[in-house]
């Protein structure tokens, strides 16, 4: 290979390579990825949860799609986007990863907001498989019910945050209540494990969220 040959190869290939990390290079666009690491979901539905407008959500949707990390189908009128792939989560994961390690600042933003999280007793994924059989551990997916039915946590229980205080009944006093949402930096099992406290449960945080225990390789139900 010549010379300017190989330079034209190295220029095109780290270009293509580079549409990926232009797409990542949003914060709303890191957001919508966490957030369909979850489940497929509609612009609509999108746009709500991470507090955009429709108009907005959709443009950061076709940058993503335009980088092939998400893939769309459409449901008679409605149009229902998701990662392409597993390798997306990855890539996510990957990132935060990275982050944690090299910005500071991210460790500084947790500990502004998520100060009080060593209180909740976190439990790792492989102490959690390890209690999966025992009888003493009630297991709870405190995310909307659409992610807890595109995949959960074995033996685990559906009862979305937003619906906990009034069924609080159907947990028992005398066992331990482990819960867990969508990865280390949502606040539903923080929400979840401090109402749960305050009415006198012995509960606990999974540090892990659904999507990092699939990529761990431990079972997930459907």
């Amino acid at each position: 290979m010549k010379q300017t040959e190989k330079r034209a190869f190295k220029d095109q290939l780290y270009e293509q390579f580079a549409r990926i990390g232009k797409a990542l290079a949003n914060p709303h666009r890191l957001e919508l990825l966490e957030v369909l690491a979850q489940c497929e979901r509609t612009v609509e539905a999108l746009a709500e949860e991470t507090g955009m407008t429709v108009a907005n959500a959709s443009q950061h949707l076709q940058v993503l799609r335009a980088a092939r990390l998400v893939e769309v189908r459409r449901d008679g009128v409605s149009m229902y986007y998701r990662l392409a792939d597993e390798w997306v989560f990855t890539l996510w994961n990957a990132l935060r990863t990275v982050g944690e390690a090299q910005l500071a600042e991210i460790d500084r933003v947790v500990e502004t907001y998520l100060h009080d999280r060593l209180e909740f007793q976190p439990l790792t994924a492989q102490e959690l498989l390890r209690r999966l059989n025992d009888e003493q551990v009630v297991v709870l997916d405190v995310r909307p019910a659409e992610e807890y039915h595109a995949g959960h946590l074995p033996h685990a229980r559906c009862m979305p945050v937003t619906e906990l205080e009034v069924r609080l009944s159907e947990l028992p006093m005398d066992k331990e209540i482990v819960a867990y949402c969508r990865g280390p930096y949502c606040v539903f099992a923080d929400e979840a494990v401090a109402l749960l406290r305050q009415h006198g449960y012995h509960a606990r945080r999974l540090v892990e969220g659904l999507p990092d225990w699939r990529a761990l390789g431990l079972p997930v139900e459907v």
